[in-house]
């Protein structure tokens, strides 16, 4: 005969459930990446940044990723600052203040490295501003529970991208690039708040699952669309430096994407 559950029972269970969503969401975006970091490095991936950047075209690439990721953690920042206004509470406010201020130190971070191989901070984001800006600005949450939605499944495609492109940069590129996506707390945050919304009125699932599907399609339309205007990042993904992909890679590498997603959408009880 199974045992009634009291509450505390049912709170710890349901929290079990939550955490190992989010575990398995989390592996789901690090695998494809993690292997190809673990193996053993060749090429420029097994170099330091001092003999890579020798090689100018190799030199402009890493200067457009930092950018890049630069101007994301800056623009995260401060859509974080903007959600914790929808907050519906005090405690979910300094959560995501916590957030946010763990993004303004990535981007501190990016800019100081920016500035200490030589490059200016603000000319190398300036390329990415109109991208990210117009995908923020077409994708704009309309409450609380599609805000986190958006910060999770939109700041982790992108996250799942950097960690491809970092297995294949030089050691020092590399570590960095790793440690500005560590997750800042956000996605066992979300997934918990979203989870419980859906558990406490289902019907929010069915929007909340067409608001990740159109995320997921623009996210991945702006990430194409910048890569195709910088012809060093482009070289880098299509091979020529960085034990660059080659055009089959590039697809697999889309295709380890949208595998993760499904399996995020997965652990917020949505269906992708």
């Amino acid at each position: 005969m199974r045992c009634m559950e009291t509450p505390d029972n049912a709170k710890d269970a349901a929290t079990e459930a939550t955490d190992a969503a989010t575990d398995a969401a989390t592996d789901a975006a690090t695998t494809g990446a993690t292997d190809a970091a673990t193996a053993a490095p060749t090429g420029i991936a097994a170099q330091d940044w001092a003999t890579a950047s020798a090689d100018p075209t190799y030199r402009a690439a890493v200067v457009d990723l930092l950018g890049a990721l630069a101007y994301g953690e800056l623009a995260a920042f401060e859509r974080l600052a903007e959600d914790a206004k929808l907050a519906p509470t005090l405690a979910d406010k300094a959560e995501l203040a916590k957030m946010a201020s763990a993004e303004f130190h990535h981007f501190e971070q990016l800019t100081g490295r920016l500035a200490e191989i030589g490059a200016e901070p603000t000319e190398a984001m300036e390329p990415f501003v109109a991208a990210l800006d117009g995908f923020h600005r077409q994708t704009a949450p309309s409450d609380w529970l599609e805000g986190l939605v958006k910060a999770y499944v939109g700041d982790s495609i992108a996250s799942d991208f950097y960690r491809e492109v970092a297995a294949r940069l030089d050691s020092d590129s590399r570590k960095l690039v790793l440690a500005v996506l560590d997750d800042t707390g956000h996605a066992s945050f979300a997934v918990e708040k979203v989870r419980a919304a859906i558990e406490a009125e289902p019907r929010v699932g069915g929007r909340l699952a067409l608001w990740a599907r159109r995320l997921m399609g623009e996210a991945l339309s702006q990430s194409q669309r910048v890569v195709a205007e910088r012809d060093a990042l482009s070289t880098m993904l299509v091979g020529g430096v960085a034990d660059g992909f080659d055009l089959a890679e590039v697809g697999r590498m889309f295709s380890r994407i949208t595998e993760a997603h499904t399996k995020r959408m997965a652990a917020l009880g949505l269906a992708a």
